[in-house]
């Protein structure tokens, strides 16, 4: 949605609902929308999640496989992202879709492919030469604001999801082979203990607003990605749009961030782990 499309009489009111911590649909400054996670939706996947919260529908699948090592880290594994924004109605994006596309995969990547984010060490299967590649891909169905918070919940719940096969490595004559095993009962799940969900952290007026509306970020001012995990620890920045933020708004800005996240984060690993105690593929939660 463009900043043009709404008038100055609606801005004024979302920005004096924000001022008394009092927003337009009755929300707090640091409240999440309800949402529902349902994951082990995608049959030809390792893992996958699929959020949905209002008007936003995000689906998230990832498949492992065998491939080289990055050249700057030989003994660890990977992950590539890729999202996908072609059936979102475009008409609500400013500029070029690839653009946008583009955007939010470089968002992810800085984030997620990180040693201090995932244990990326279990993913190698021969130091140096071959390791676990995890392709990451997240489809965006509709969006209703918030959209780059809603996908990396997805990917944490996706994670939480994913089977690893075991692997043996086998030397005949001077030769390895690589056998994957088909066996359930050799499969490994990721540790997301550190893994992050990304809380969006926007300026409206003097006060800060967490999982923003289309209209709320139409009067953002200014907008920092915090990105923090179960222990609520801070594993990354990144400040996104045009304005400016100084550096005591910052601290302000994380500090909000790190309220939100802490019951974001509890309330969804409750609800992974209630939801795979019950061996049952849907569930939902909402967070205070």
């Amino acid at each position: 949605m463009s900043s043009s499309t709404l008038s100055e009489g609606r801005k004024q009111f979302i920005v004096d609902g924000v001022t008394q911590d009092c927003r337009a649909d009755g929300r707090r400054c640091i409240d999440f929308r309800r949402f529902q996670i349902e994951t082990g939706i995608v049959s030809n996947t390792n893992g996958s999640a699929r959020l949905r919260q209002y008007g936003t529908d995000v689906l998230v699948g990832i498949k492992a496989e065998i491939g080289q090592p990055k050249q700057e880290r030989s003994n660890t594994g990977h992950l590539e992202f890729y999202v996908d924004c072609s059936s979102y109605n475009t008409t609500e994006i400013d500029g070029h879709i690839g653009d946008f596309t583009t955007q939010l995969t470089k968002s992810l990547e800085r984030i997620y492919d990180s040693e201090n984010v995932l244990d990326l060490k279990s993913l190698t299967i021969i130091a140096g030469e071959q390791v676990w590649v995890l392709y990451i891909d997240a489809v965006v169905l509709e969006c209703c604001g918030n959209l780059l918070d809603c996908i990396s919940i997805a990917v944490k719940a996706a994670l939480y999801n994913t089977r690893i096969p075991g692997v043996s490595v086998n030397d005949e004559e001077g030769v390895l082979e690589l056998e994957i095993s088909d066996d359930p009962n050799d499969e490994k799940k990721l540790s997301i203990d550190k893994v992050p969900v990304i809380v969006s952290c926007n300026k409206i007026g003097h006060r800060y607003v967490v999982d923003a509306t289309q209209e709320e970020e139409c009067c953002s001012s200014g907008r920092l990605l915090i990105a923090v995990n179960d222990r609520n620890n801070i594993c990354s920045l990144q400040k996104s749009g045009t304005g400016s933020l100084d550096p005591s708004t910052i601290f302000e800005m994380i500090e909000t961030a790190r309220q939100a996240a802490v019951p974001l984060n509890q309330e969804l690993l409750q609800t992974l782990k209630r939801e795979e105690r019950s061996n049952n593929d849907k569930c939902g939660f909402f967070a205070n």
